[in-house]
């Protein structure tokens, strides 16, 4: 921590990629069929072979898009800030919201497509719960259109929340778990024409077999059935077409695809679908598994629910035993958002501390591959296989490696980015004894009328004309239009008024005030509280984040403390509590590398004798020297038989 004391100066104005055209390492047979719409029932022919593949007719066809009840109702802004303001529309809206339905600015009347939280959208992510607000506000009625979901329910304002949730939930634990076996589904070897189609997916005969990959036929169409096993018993089923509509066998226990292959496994391997599983063993790692329901469109706000109601990923509850003996848990799911959702939502369950993820690796300039089995198709088992022997850990929190930052290390020892040692304050006098290094704090103290201001308007002139920083100003001592007069003159060198200070200098013109006016609104941005209260310090700095943000701000001055409102809990001493100030400063300033000064005064010194004081004198705690990074003292001098009045010195 630096400290200086020096005299104040006078209030004077003088101062690897790959080819984006890529194709597997064998070709891919394309197969001619219509996109008929799933799940309805259809059939859809492959022109190269004498089969075809059909849907499940088991779900109906689900609703998507806006409802408007009363499209010609138009509804102007006065109208539409009376039905905001309604309080039993406000209390409808925090009742939905409670309930995980986000309704926003939804209006009475009318019907909207939202997103359910009971199913989050289901795999296809489409908006299918259908909320009705009655035309006085004080009621609504939701159904969600998914048939795997069927959520719907109703509220009032003033009364209870009646839904099918809670019902849906008690069915959900006590029903039957149904009992299925290869027989009854009609279950059969692959043909040879499907043992082709994994062969252009670079899927050999020998994996399919090993893990008991079969086919289903409909009449005279074939869907590929993926046999989730425990132990060699068949638990559940699910099936694909080559369009990739997928669809399982109800009312059967959820687990984990491979579930065999991890039995007493130390490191465990997680993917996305059945075929990336595949694609795993091809590279040479049995130890892997599938998730049965694909990805969630985002991580879920909420925190991890308990086993009975984490109905989604109740498959890893299924499968705990074999999970819990892993140590290592490689996550290698899709690369794209619900992919990495999943991603987290599995490290939430498992732990962390326990978990790795993968990255894909670059398909171009632009894209990565997106899962295990595009890897394979066009980079090969090799370097499948390295991708996942070179998997990271995965992230936690507050825990970080040096290894996060060695490029910010090679850029401060080869100082790239000029700031590393501090930039010059445009005095050479104090250049051997402070310089501005971003993301620092600089605590200002000194007796009241010693130029504290004043010095660091002056600092923030000369930052800006030497690099161009821009600053964000609490400034509550001084008025607005007197600050401006006194940056303008620092910045013009001329006087703003023809007044007695300003000696024989002219006044600026009306064209410097011009130029001086549009440098003052490019370069700072004023953080003020417009009324009588007190702001606080949380208060001062989440406005100097947005003007971080927002106008890419490199310094923020905070002047002076005793401005600011100091309320703090009974439990809390005074210095507990500038601890804790200082602390919240010192973090946003690293965090976005933005150096601060803070004004402080020294306390009601007794017995003073003229003398400059320290950070010690500071009103309130001894941190204000323990945890600053610079600490500065204006002082002038006030006896004239100990020398020049007003005269910069260094102490």
């Amino acid at each position: 921590m630096n400290s200086i004391h020096f005299k104040s100066i006078p209030n004077s104005f003088n101062h690897p990629n790959h080819n984006s055209n890529l194709y597997p390492l064998h070709k891919i047979i394309s197969f001619g069929y219509p996109l008929n719409s799933f799940p309805k029932l259809s059939s859809f022919s492959f022109k190269s072979f004498d089969f075809s593949v059909s849907t499940r007719a088991s779900i109906p066809r689900p609703v998507s898009g806006v409802y408007l009840e009363k499209p010609d109702d138009k509804i102007d802004d006065k109208d539409d800030d009376k039905i905001n303001d309604t309080a039993q529309l406000k209390l409808l809206r925090l009742k939905l919201k409670e309930i995980g339905i986000d309704c926003g600015s939804c209006r009475p009347g009318q019907t909207y497509g939202l997103h359910c939280p009971m199913c989050n959208d289901g795999d296809s992510g489409e908006k299918k719960l259908a909320l009705f607000i009655a035309d006085d506000g004080n009621a609504a009625t939701w159904n969600c259109f998914r048939a795997k979901c069927g959520w719907k329910g109703k509220t009032q304002a003033s009364a209870g929340v009646k839904s099918t949730y809670n019902s849906m939930n008690k069915l959900t634990r006590v029903k039957k778990i149904k009992e299925i076996t290869e027989r009854e589904l009609k279950l059969e070897p692959l043909c040879h024409d499907l043992f082709e189609y994994f062969a252009e997916r670079m899927i050999s005969k020998e994996t399919l077999l090993r893990n008991a990959v079969m086919q289903r036929r409909y009449e005279n169409k074939i869907a590929i059935a993926f046999t989730y096993r425990r132990k060699g018993e068949l638990i559940n089923c699910k099936y694909r077409d080559l369009a990739k509509h997928f669809w399982q066998e109800s009312d059967t226990e959820k687990i984990l695809y491979g579930l065999d292959d991890i039995e007493g496994a130390r490191d465990v391997i997680i993917v996305e679908g059945e075929m990336d599983k595949l694609a795993m063993e091809e590279a040479g790692f049995r130890n892997c598994v599938s998730v049965p329901d694909g990805a969630p469109q985002k991580v879920s706000s909420k925190d991890v629910p308990s086993q009975e109601e984490d109905i989604k990923y109740q498959y890893l509850w299924n499968c705990k035993e074999y999970l819990e003996k892993a140590s290592r848990i490689i996550l290698a799911t899709d690369g794209d958002g619900p992919g990495q959702a999943l991603a987290e939502e599995l490290a939430r369950r498992l732990g962390r501390e326990r978990c790795w993820r993968v990255t894909w690796p670059r398909k171009n300039e632009n894209e990565h591959f997106k899962d295990a089995n595009e890897v394979l198709m066009f980079m090969g088992p090799t370097v499948l296989r390295g991708v996942i022997e070179s998997a990271e850990l995965y992230p936690i929190k507050g825990l970080f490696s040096f290894k996060n930052y060695l490029s910010e290390i090679d850029a401060y020892y080869h100082q790239t980015l000029g700031t590393e040692i501090g930039i010059s304050t445009g005095w050479k006098a104090m250049d051997d004894l402070y310089n501005v290094v971003p993301g620092e704090l600089t605590v200002v103290t000194g007796v009241p009328n010693s130029g504290k201001s004043e010095w660091i308007d002056a600092l923030l002139c000369n930052l800006n004309q030497s690099n161009g920083w821009k600053f964000a100003l609490c400034s509550m001592e001084n008025k607005v239009r007197e600050h401006a007069r006194k940056l303008l003159e620092k910045r013009m060198k001329k006087p703003f008024f023809n007044v007695r200070y300003g000696q024989s200098v002219e006044r600026m013109s009306e064209e410097e005030l011009e130029i001086g006016k549009k440098w003052l609104s490019d370069t700072f941005h004023l953080i003020r509280c417009e009324n009588d209260c007190l702001p606080s310090i949380n208060w001062v700095l989440g406005l100097a984040k947005a003007a971080v943000l927002r106008h890419g701000v490199n310094g923020l001055v905070i002047d002076p403390y005793n401005e600011l409102d100091h309320q703090r809990p009974p439990n809390q001493t005074e210095t507990e509590y500038v601890s804790q100030m200082l602390t919240s400063i010192k973090r946003f300033a690293q965090h976005h590398s933005c150096h601060v000064w803070f004004v402080a005064h020294p306390r009601q010194l007794q017995q003073w004798t003229g003398k400059p004081p320290n950070l010690y004198d500071i009103s309130g705690s001894a941190h204000f020297i323990n945890k600053c990074d610079n600490g500065i003292v204006i002082h002038r001098n006030r006896d004239p038989e100990a020398g020049a009045l007003d005269l910069v010195q260094r102490v």
